[in-house]
């Protein structure tokens, strides 16, 4: 009676009234949707440093081809990983900085990595990379100078010198027993 009427009004409205949705179901739902868009934001940034680095290798092709093919020091070629560079050679590499649109040139050296070059210019990095794939091929031409025989006979060491080492050791090893034995010896 009194309260009859109420309770009937609260009833209508609630069946009137939308369900109210599962909450956490809907969020984890958006929040799938809003990963799959970053994560296509992500492949596509990737997919332009790796184009930006393949610019770059063809800007490269005339360097590389000049090349002897006896040479073995480099290994050109774009790595398309979680970081995309492009290999010079082993330790050397370009990647692209933190804004996507500067090539950086690093060595990985035993105290860590130097940069060698940052810069946004293909013909900069071209330039620089030529620089050190020309560095590269002097050192290998002066350590190869360095191991050809200069014509002159390496110096003879006598079997005799070797041996009579060995026996001064022998003997300086059985004078130091002896003298041990001896000072232990006393009371």
């Amino acid at each position: 009676m009194w309260g009859r009427k109420k309770k009937e009004e609260a009833a209508a409205a609630a069946e009137a009234a939308p369900v109210p949705p599962n909450r956490l179901k809907d969020a984890i739902r958006q929040a799938r949707i809003e990963t799959a868009q970053r994560t296509g934001v992500v492949v596509d940034l990737r997919d332009a440093e790796a184009a930006r680095l393949e610019l770059l290798n063809d800007a490269l092709d005339p360097v590389f081809a000049d090349i002897p093919p006896e040479v073995e020091l480099f290994d050109r070629g774009v790595s398309k990983g979680e970081v995309p560079r492009l290999w010079i050679d082993v330790t050397t590499h370009v990647a692209m900085g933190r804004d996507k649109r500067i090539y950086r040139f690093v060595q990985d050296t035993r105290f860590g990595r130097k940069v060698l070059l940052e810069t946004p210019n293909v013909a900069d990095m071209a330039e620089a990379v030529t620089r050190y794939v020309a560095a590269r091929l002097v050192e290998r031409e002066r350590a190869l100078a360095d191991t050809i025989d200069t014509g002159r006979a390496p110096p003879r060491r006598s079997g005799w010198r070797a041996f009579g080492a060995f026996v001064l050791g022998v003997l300086i090893g059985v004078f130091a027993i002896l003298a041990a034995a001896v000072l232990l010896a006393k009371p």
